[in-house]
């Protein structure tokens, strides 16, 4: 279940399935990236607050470069650049990664036995490329997870309610799974789906079975979160936050 808390008095979101792992989504409050001059002080005294609630050093706050890629890499202390990276697996104390987000859905993976995280983006090419199970491979291949081991929350999206696609979209997103029914509804003529559902029956089809998934649409909950279709291509970003707790 997800509940809202926050750090020197802005709002943050949590899910309570993470108990062990330092972890949140930004909201409007607390946003960390963005490309718009008007925001560039906001973002510099909110990333210091964030630092200082994860007790890190700023260099060691590092988020990849997301390209919609399918690459999936571990974070390594002393490397901040990630170049053409969608989901990074965190293994060290000394580092908190984040990834950031206007509609495309964030995935949270976390392993209490072996202690290691992992954040991946999936918009619907990452999405239709199976990021969130691929990086739930990487740490079992990687780490010796175990997917049964592995609690993935789903955050803050665009809905069901308001992504609409194209056929080819649609049919990408529906070969990444063995059913499709309940991930998509047809309305006066166009398609709708479910990204933040299709990466969960990804996830159970890849064995993980605790999934915890946010009811909140960037879209419709706009007042809270950004939304690219809805803001006119907007540069701002919620993030995806993670740390590791010895």
């Amino acid at each position: 279940m997800f509940y809202f808390d926050e750090i020197n008095g802005k709002k943050i979101l949590k899910s309570d399935e993470l108990n062990g792992l330092t972890h949140f989504f930004t909201t409007r409050e607390t946003v960390i990236m963005t490309k718009d001059p008007e925001f560039e002080s906001v973002t510099a005294e909110n990333k210091k607050d964030i630092c200082k609630f994860l007790r890190i050093k700023e260099e060691n706050l590092i988020h990849p470069s997301q390209t919609h890629t399918d690459n999936i890499e571990t974070a390594v202390i002393g490397k901040s650049s990630y170049p053409d990276t969608d989901a990074l697996i965190l293994t060290n104390f000394e580092q908190a990664v984040y990834l950031n987000f206007a509609d495309c859905t964030p995935v949270i993976l976390y392993d209490r036995i072996k202690n290691i995280a992992a954040c991946a983006h999936a918009g619907w090419r990452g999405t239709a490329k199976s990021i969130a199970p691929a990086t739930v491979k990487k740490m079992c291949t990687d780490f010796d997870s175990k997917p049964e081991n592995i609690t993935a929350v789903i955050g803050p999206a665009i809905s069901l309610c308001c992504y609409d696609v194209g056929e080819e979209v649609f049919d990408a997103l529906k070969a990444t799974v063995s059913n499709f029914d309940g991930l998509y509804e047809q309305k006066n003529s166009k398609i709708f789906v479910d990204l933040k559902a299709i990466n969960a029956r990804q996830l159970k089809e890849a064995g993980v079975k605790n999934i915890d998934i946010c009811p909140y649409c960037t879209v419709c909950d706009n007042d809270m979160f950004f939304s690219y279709r809805r803001e006119n291509a907007t540069t701002n970003r919620h993030s995806a936050v993670i740390k590791l707790e010895k």
